[in-house]
């Protein structure tokens, strides 16, 4: 779960116009144009789940790609947010909840988690979400992760960052392209990766990277 502190801090940070920055940082728009083009390798998306929101910068981006989207996030407000901003799609169902509770028997053919996991409490409660979100993305699947360094969510607070999940990752998920993105800010320091689920064993020769 997130802890309080975690908690508070989102609910400030929701409550301002721009959090974040994300309509206005040139940083933030090319970290979302590469998560988009990450998106976009497997072709067609059948059904697709965001993780985590914020104010629905990414989802307004992500919903054309997708017959059908779901969007999972913590905090209310991020989700009223998001769906005011999203108003003119009608294939987005919309969770308020703990991803570490989240379950559903539907498979993902695109996961998108980015900015969300340092969040959790500790590499334990990480690896907990990290299998679940596993268990819901279908055979040869991608998973889009993005995420601020190590060093930062550690200077930030937080227990981890991208190295660390992303190893996590790895250990069920294959790598398939990973993307540095920065600026000169300490704080604009981060990873985005491509991952894919190996698919059944009579498909893998068909599977192209």
């Amino acid at each position: 779960m997130i802890p309080d502190a975690n908690h508070q801090l989102l609910e400030r940070e929701l409550a301002v116009d721009d959090p974040w920055r994300l309509d206005g940082s040139s940083f933030e728009q090319e970290r979302y144009a590469q998560m988009l083009r990450m998106s976009r390798c497997n072709g067609d998306v059948a059904c697709a789940l965001e993780v985590g929101c914020a104010a629905g910068a990414f989802t307004d981006m992500l919903a054309p790609l997708c017959q059908r989207l779901t969007v999972v996030d913590v905090m209310p407000q991020a989700i009223e947010r998001a769906r005011r901003r999203t108003g003119k799609w009608s294939h987005i169902t919309w969770v308020t909840g703990d991803i570490q509770r989240f379950s559903t028997t539907e498979q993902f053919d695109l996961i998108v988690v980015a900015e969300v996991l340092y969040y959790l409490k500790d590499v334990v409660e990480m690896h907990a979400v990290i299998r679940n979100l596993v268990s819901m993305l279908a055979p040869n699947g991608a998973l889009i992760f993005g995420s601020a360094r190590d060093a930062t969510c550690q200077r930030w607070g937080h227990a981890a960052g991208a190295e660390t999940v992303i190893a996590l990752l790895n250990e069920s998920l294959s790598e398939v392209e990973r993307l540095h993105c920065h600026t000169e800010s300490v704080n604009e320091d981060c990873l985005i990766v491509r991952f894919r689920k190996p698919g059944h064993s009579s498909e893998q020769s068909n599977v192209g990277y």
